[in-house]
């Protein structure tokens, strides 16, 4: 998985005025930036006039973040460019992943909270075991944590105890099991 999120900025001004940039910017991908005014020195080349018609932008499409539930309206592209440079998603392929599986699972504003709290630690009671499913991590947990050896491990409920894991902050998600501390 590739940690890229692309953004399509428009403007209202723009919208209203059903001029060439109503339908807003070219993708963004926003790895590409460093900070909110090479994004806006961008925006200027492809002809938006920040200062005037333009400079009230939303978010008119977004791709690399699940989006489900999630209303961009009110929230300024800038607001979210910054709270992925503080989440560290953009630069690192780990914290990328476990976005894409929290997001999956939980909700943006909670998702959000943390990143408001915990700045790029936010991810630091999270862990995601890629690629497995909860039977994967029962078994790699008994193995790891107790000592089942010879006819008694044939007696162990892997199922049940893949189970109660979903009950004690672990959850299945495409990504892999998300355990949530």
């Amino acid at each position: 998985m590739e940690n890229k999120i692309s953004m399509v900025i428009g403007s209202w001004g723009s919208y209203n005025e059903c001029n060439e940039r109503s339908l807003g910017s070219k993708w963004l991908d926003l790895n590409e930036f460093e900070n909110w005014d090479d994004i806006e020195s961008e925006l200027k080349k492809e002809g938006f006039e920040l200062n005037v018609i333009d400079e009230e932008l939303f978010v008119q499409d977004i791709d690399g973040i699940p989006t489900e539930g999630v209303n961009w309206d009110y929230t300024h592209p800038k607001t979210i460019f910054n709270l992925l440079k503080q989440s560290g998603v953009l630069d690192d392929e780990y914290k990328f992943e476990i976005m894409q599986a929290y997001l999956e699972v939980r909700s943006f504003k909670e998702w959000e909270g943390l990143i408001e709290k915990y700045e790029d630690s936010w991810d630091m009671d999270i862990y995601l075991y890629t690629n497995q499913s909860m039977i994967d991590v029962a078994y790699n947990i008994v193995e790891e944590c107790y000592n089942l050896e010879g006819p008694l491990a044939n007696y162990f409920d892997y199922e049940a105890f893949a189970r109660d894991l979903s009950y004690d902050g672990y959850t299945e998600t495409t990504y892999g099991v998300l355990e949530i501390r």
